[in-house]
């Protein structure tokens, strides 16, 4: 599809021609966002998308996912995998994860991605639309462990665009990682800047 950056060939797809379009009508319709940057070519990652004030994120999220023709997963609470919604959820890309379990959120989407050929997980590392001084680790502790790298996208509300952004390699220390991560996202204004 035109005006999309190019989608390597070995990453996780949709395979969906229906699905680009209904992707591409809700990227138009949310406001006339874009997609920018270079997609990149790795079977599985950790998608870090930031800032997230808003509900609407989400729908921008997805609108993206799916007009790239990607199949990207988010995580969501299990209670709310349930009747009539399960299906959706589960055909947008949703996880499961059980915050009782006893591995731990963590351990529950590291094995997800050693059981996987391809994976690509959607997080907010802010885990709350609400501001927040310090991000979660969770994502960056699924990448160690997974031994998979993190994808930076950022969400410009006064450009309307989808930014994919550097890959990070994790280190061995989360404080470093993440001064290097936040660099990237303060380019991006949020849809609500002063939860940012």
């Amino acid at each position: 599809m035109s005006g999309l950056p190019a989608i390597p060939a070995t990453l996780p797809r949709r395979h969906s021609r229906l699905s680009q379009k209904l992707g591409l009508f809700l990227l138009k319709s949310l406001g006339g966002w874009t997609i920018t940057g270079s997609v990149p070519d790795y079977k599985k990652m950790v998608i870090v998308v930031a800032p997230h004030t808003s509900n609407q994120d989400f729908f921008v999220g997805i609108a993206a996912a799916l007009a790239l023709d990607l199949k990207i997963r988010f995580l969501g609470k299990h209670s709310i995998f349930v009747w009539p919604v399960k299906g959706l959820l589960t055909s947008l890309g949703g996880i499961a994860v059980d915050r009782s379990h006893p591995h731990g959120v963590v351990g529950q989407v590291v094995a997800e991605f050693q059981q996987s050929d391809s994976l690509w997980l959607g997080l907010s590392p802010e885990g709350s639309r609400k501001k927040v001084e310090n991000w979660r680790s969770g994502f960056w502790f699924i990448a160690k462990q997974a031994n998979i790298p993190v994808c930076l996208v950022g969400l410009d509300y006064q450009h309307k665009q989808l930014v994919f952004g550097p890959c990070v390699t994790v280190g061995e220390n989360f404080a470093d990682d993440l001064q290097r991560m936040r660099s990237f996202f303060q380019q991006m204004t949020a849809k609500y800047p002063e939860n940012a």
